[in-house]
């Protein structure tokens, strides 16, 4: 039994759930698995679909089931949403950003704990390791075992800099099965003990991006999220959360929470839940896009008012080196193989598309210097036209999208560097009658010259064209497939958004459990993190059985009397 209000007085009533998770991503995923182990009813909303092997896309030209963009009935799963000053690269799916990330599983360096406001809250360089340890398991981390010609490239390219003994075979989240097995032969669960999945061994087809349609990569919904599932989570698809509210008369939400949602393509009727517990986990965009709107209709009017500040990219650029006409295929492997460190606080990484996924050519240019702003476009077209001239049929080639996946390597470029910039409600200058989040303040990096400076000795080291980022050069924005921040971690709501335990502030039994409480730049790909994150947060709530204090304390007493 629980409690609820109703004319000031405890009534009660039955809950849908214990805990309603918004997202199924690291942290929801994360959530849902443990909370189910301790016992507890969850439901997780997901706004994205439902992905198989029998409808991910075979190429990302197939772009309708690629990219996210609901207002233009895009039904897939990677959204490109584009700020003033930042182009953001993020998933939506059952299993979130796993489906398309790169698996790429790393460990930060120890002073990203020493920096932004969580520094004092904890001990973490003596806590996180254990939780990292846990995700590793959990996410099947090990050295990738299938190094190809893009990783080698790669190599050769620190080589030429002097940079070879940083080179590195990169962690990842993918199952590669025995040696001597041939690439896709089928095994029982390999990490489970049998609870689990079956699972195939990787092929080296480099989809990983595009989605595994080979059931090799260790995605959420092969781990985390289907042992949820298997111990009693309901997961619902395709269903976007539209609004959050305090039950009974209990403004903070000692009460429980009402939660409003909605089919994402506008079909069917909205639904009204009611949960004990709310973890928000929808992403860091989409976490700070919900509270923004809930703060600003009254529905939790008592967010901080940090909501939105010091949000980071992991200081990155997407450049990268094309070899038109090349007779080796860049486009096998994993989709992140390799990496190098080109300086202590400069990490790059070889990333690859497979075989005709040829679509994200189309962000990508020859590599143009300059300076940031108005004159980097006249860079850019003098760095074109020197091209053409020097170079014309390899130039011509460089440019068009025809065997972009396999004649090219990817960087990406990641620092350590402390930068961030502020989100924000507003009202756009082309349509004054809606508000929407926006970026502001001062711009961060477009470009990062040391990066440069590596890809153009590299490129004639190589003999590639080297590239860069048609974002940055256009519109002065850098792409980043890494957003963290939004909703910090501090020890009061002056400072941030939720306390150590990743408690909202100013409310009972709301919590935020994703990227957006990472407070500093991670300097390597950030999901590894949220998952040892989350996996400490779900260590500060006991089982079910000896639960009194998560209880919303009106329900506790009601129980208690009853």
């Amino acid at each position: 039994m629980s409690g609820g209000i109703g004319d000031g007085e405890i009534i009660l009533e039955k809950f849908d759930c214990d805990y309603l998770i918004v997202g199924s991503g690291f942290g929801g995923s994360v959530s849902a698995c443990r909370l189910t182990e301790k016992g507890y009813d969850v439901v997780v909303l997901e706004q994205g679909r439902r992905w198989t092997p029998d409808n991910l896309p075979k190429t990302n030209w197939k772009f309708w089931d690629y990219l996210w963009k609901p207002s233009l009935r895009l039904r897939g799963f990677l959204n490109l949403a584009l700020f003033r000053h930042v182009l953001i690269l993020h998933g939506n799916a059952v299993g979130g950003g796993s489906i398309t990330y790169a698996q790429t599983l790393l460990v930060p360096p120890d002073s990203v704990w020493n920096e932004g406001d969580w520094a004092d809250l904890d001990d973490w360089n003596k806590v996180m390791p254990q939780h990292y340890t846990t995700a590793k398991r959990m996410l099947g981390v090990t050295e990738n075992q299938r190094p190809s010609a893009a990783d080698w490239k790669l190599k050769d390219m620190a080589k030429a800099g002097g940079i070879e003994d940083s080179f590195y075979l990169t962690d990842v989240g993918v199952f590669f099965g025995d040696e001597g097995d041939a690439p896709g032969t089928e095994y029982p669960d390999p990490y489970f003990g049998g609870e689990g999945p079956a699972r195939n061994s990787c092929n080296s087809c480099g989809g990983c991006m595009v989605g595994c349609r080979y059931n090799a990569k260790n995605t959420l919904d092969k781990n985390y999220l289907y042992l949820a599932e298997k111990r009693g989570a309901q997961v619902h698809a395709e269903t976007k959360v539209v609004d959050i509210r305090p039950l009974g008369g209990a403004a903070d939400g000692a009460q429980g929470y009402e939660v409003v949602s909605e089919p994402t393509w506008g079909r069917g009727p909205k639904r009204t839940w009611r949960a004990r517990n709310v973890i928000l986990a929808a992403s860091s965009l989409g976490t700070q896009n919900l509270l923004f709107r809930l703060k600003e209709k009254g529905s939790l009017p008592r967010i901080s008012d940090d909501l939105g500040k010091r949000v980071r990219t992991n200081a990155e650029s997407i450049l990268g080196m094309r070899y038109p006409g090349s007779k080796q295929d860049l486009s096998t492997g994993i989709a992140i193989g390799s990496g190098i460190y080109i300086n202590e606080h400069t990490h790059i990484e070889a990333v690859r598309y497979p075989r005709g996924s040829n679509l994200m050519s189309g962000l990508s240019t020859v590599l143009t210097g300059g300076r940031p702003g108005m004159t980097r476009p006249l860079a850019w077209l003098g760095a074109l036209g020197k091209l053409l001239v020097t170079r014309p049929i390899t130039g011509m080639r460089s440019l068009l999208p025809r065997h972009f996946a396999n004649e090219t390597v990817l960087f990406l470029v990641m620092q350590t560097i402390d930068g961030h910039l502020d989100f924000r409600m507003t009202r756009p200058w082309y349509w004054p009658f809606m508000r929407k989040m926006a970026s502001h303040g001062d711009r961060i990096p477009t470009f990062i010259p040391e990066a440069n400076a590596f890809a153009k000795m590299a490129a004639k080291a190589t003999g590639g064209v080297a590239l860069s980022s048609m974002s940055e050069i256009l519109f002065n924005v850098p792409m980043t497939a890494h957003c963290m921040g939004g909703c910090g971690m501090a020890d009061t709501p002056e400072k941030g958004v939720i306390d150590r335990k990743n408690r909202v502030f100013n409310y009972e039994n709301l919590y935020v459990i994703d990227g957006s409480t990472i407070s500093a730049n991670l300097g390597v790909n950030p999901s590894l993190t949220i998952t040892a994150l989350a996996e400490r947060a779900m260590s500060f709530i006991p089982d079910r059985d000896n639960n009194t204090r998560e209880l919303p304390e009106a329900t506790a007493q009601a129980v208690a009397n009853s």
